[in-house]
């Protein structure tokens, strides 16, 4: 089995590769997310290893953007930092487990083995629901739905476009969720029993975007040691949810625009051409008309995909609904942690009213999860909560 370790720490990884390779695995090393991607296309591995705090990006954007390039491969995170809110986005991200530093080489073997057991007998090399085709049954979506003015027209605007075939375009700040409304119209289309793919096109390496897209055959280019589907085959007879579409390439948004409009994709490589049929919503926390406007981004593809758009309200605009979400958030992180926290304090509730809340509901989630790792008692109380929010 292949497995690349990501670090920069050069002498762990040495140590980690020594280690490994007398267990019988092959292994390589890269000490920069750029020099990883490269042993991702050369290398192909079934199993990364990758600190979370690299000295060119995080390990979290290349987790996203490797799960998007190659979904079969699993993640193992490394972090020497106790901040549980990192493990768990990473694993909610589509890493399997994580493990502390400093690293335990046994632990470690363990967690693979265990890893790779996993996927043997689920017939996957990850755990990634979200990107699995399921034509036969529907995919199980459970998201809490607000009951502010804002976000109840969201709702009947998403009951509205969902059982059409129109392109979407949701825009709205980082964190509001916008890629649980994007589920929501997949969850309420015709399409709800193909496939819902997440796209994350602010992490996607530029000089594989194509094939990332449109899939490659054997051959194609260096590296291309196997045929490999792209999203939209991925997607075919179901949704395709593109998020920051703002950091699209000029050139993929030309070949993005022809497929649109001709439903057809050619994989790199390949002189034949594959019909498709999917259905497009996209997403971004940027103004794309100033995008349109400065040249940076097609008018004409623009307009294909904002056939249709829905604004999702920043949380500061519902204030009455950070109670439910903060008490759905304690549901998942007591199922997450195994514990029974059964609420919070009316102090805390008071203060969370009052925040401002710049990360929107993706903030109030995480500070949940923390409050809820922290509380040794029945309930969230005062003490818990942080000083920017003890201070409002």
């Amino acid at each position: 089995m292949n497995i690349l370790i990501l670090d920069d720490d050069i002498t762990l990884g040495l140590m980690l590769k020594t280690w490994l390779t007398k267990k019988d695995y092959t292994v390589q090393t890269a000490i920069s997310v750029a020099a990883a991607k490269k042993e991702m296309e050369q290398f192909n591995p079934e199993l990364v290893i990758s600190d979370l705090r690299l000295p060119d990006d995080s390990g979290i954007s290349f987790l996203k953007w490797a799960i998007a390039a190659y979904p079969h491969v699993v993640f193992i995170m490394m972090t020497s930092y106790a901040d549980i809110q990192t493990a768990v986005e990473a694993i909610r991200s589509g890493a399997y487990d994580y493990v502390n530093k400093p690293i335990n080489p046994e632990t470690l073997l363990i967690k693979i083995k265990e890893a790779m057991a996993t996927a043997q007998t689920q017939e996957l090399v990850s755990v990634r629901p979200q990107t699995i085709v399921r034509p036969s049954k529907k995919t199980e979506f459970k998201y809490v739905e607000g009951n502010c003015a804002a976000n109840k027209r969201v709702y009947e605007l998403v009951k509205v476009v969902a059982p059409s075939n129109l392109s979407v375009f949701i825009e709205g700040e980082s964190g509001t969720g916008k890629e649980h409304i994007a589920r929501m119209i997949h969850e309420q289309s015709k399409r709800a029993n193909g496939p819902f793919v997440p796209v994350d096109c602010g992490v996607m390496n530029k000089e594989l975007s194509a094939s990332e897209f449109f899939g490659h055959i054997k051959g194609s280019f260096t590296g291309a040691i196997s045929n490999k589907k792209g999203h939209f085959e991925e997607a075919n007879g179901g949704t395709l949810f593109l998020d920051e579409i703002g950091n699209l390439p000029t050139d993929i948004q030309m070949q993005l625009l022809r497929v649109l409009q001709e439903k057809k994709i050619k994989p790199v490589g390949s002189s034949k051409e594959i019909a498709v049929d999917v259905r497009i919503v996209s997403a971004t926390n940027e103004d794309l008309q100033q995008f349109v406007d400065a040249g940076k981004f097609r008018r004409d593809l623009y307009y294909r995909v904002n056939e249709f758009q829905i604004h999702v309200p920043s949380l500061i605009e519902c204030k009455e609904d950070i109670q439910a979400y903060a008490e759905y958030f304690l549901e998942q992180a007591n199922v997450e942690m195994d514990k029974r926290i059964t609420g919070f304090d009316n102090a805390v509730l008071c203060h969370l009213k009052l925040y401002e809340w710049p990360g929107n509901i993706r903030e109030l989630r995480n500070l949940v999860f923390r409050l809820v790792l922290m509380a040794q008692g029945p309930t969230i109380t005062i003490d818990l909560l942080p000083e920017p929010i003890l201070s409002k």
